[in-house]
């Protein structure tokens, strides 16, 4: 049998680590030609290599996509250099934790820019994509995977703004899934619970020893990777709109 995404081309932001290699490395696997977008150019040209290795077609995209103009060229080198677009996976993300009172503004801005306005750059600039793959693809049917978090769905103490961005994130699939269900572009959300990733490293130090005894069994980043690819290989008439995957342990 060939592989279910063979002839789509999927673009997978904050691919340079965690879910986002994964990700991507899942949808090659499947077929797909996938475009790998993030900051850091050495991690990408490794995971490239790798997917080529195995047979795979990568697109390396060195790109900020909180910026807007970046964002949008990412997306558009992606459909001009591979061909089209079928599948968004917007992955990137950043989860800096810790009190609201003396936190640092700066902090919250950076969670604002990369997890929301990034969010919706990229989107922005893929639907138009998405719709024209959706109507002349291979598969007939196209996906936005946004990954949010369990914090998309319960507010916690010390993880107010965070939590701000991932429940934006899950207003805006769920309006956007209505606005796209009739023209068969499926927006998907996937919640994460606690993930062996690098994203809890990137707190400061005295957030970082106050979070680690919090977190117990974690998944690893291929058990997301599984459900972003059960997600986008579904037949056509079948959209799984949400997605909250917890390690076993997890109680909240």
């Amino acid at each position: 049998m060939e592989p279910t995404l063979k002839g789509t081309v999927a673009l997978v932001t904050g691919a340079s680590s965690g879910i986002g290699a994964a990700a991507a490395t899942a949808l090659a696997a499947q077929g797909a030609a996938v475009a790998l977008a993030a900051r850091r150019r050495d991690r990408l040209d490794t995971l490239a290599a790798g997917i080529r290795d195995q047979g795979g077609t990568a697109l390396v995209l060195e790109s900020d996509i909180t910026d807007q103009q970046q964002a949008a060229g990412a997306v558009e080198r992606t459909v001009a250099e591979l061909g089209r677009l079928d599948t968004l996976v917007n992955n990137a993300g950043v989860m800096l934790l810790g009190p609201v009172v003396g936190a640092p503004l700066q902090e919250w801005e950076q969670m604002v820019r990369l997890n929301v306005l990034g969010l919706l750059y990229c989107a922005h600039a893929a639907v138009p994509h998405l719709l024209a793959a959706a109507g002349d693809g291979p598969r007939h049917v196209a996906d936005m995977v946004n990954i949010s978090s369990v914090a998309g769905r319960a507010a916690r103490n010390g993880s107010a703004v965070y939590s701000l961005t991932k429940h934006g994130v899950g207003a805006f699939s769920e309006s956007l899934r209505q606005e796209l269900a009739g023209r068969y572009v499926r927006v998907s959300l996937v919640e994460p619970g606690a993930t062996a990733t690098e994203l809890a490293s990137h707190n400061r130090p005295e957030v970082l020893a106050s979070i680690r005894n919090q977190f117990g069994q974690r998944m690893e980043a291929e058990d997301i990777s599984d459900a972003i690819t059960y997600i986008v290989t579904r037949p056509r008439h079948v959209a799984v709109n949400e997605m909250l995957v917890r390690p076993t342990e997890q109680e909240r």
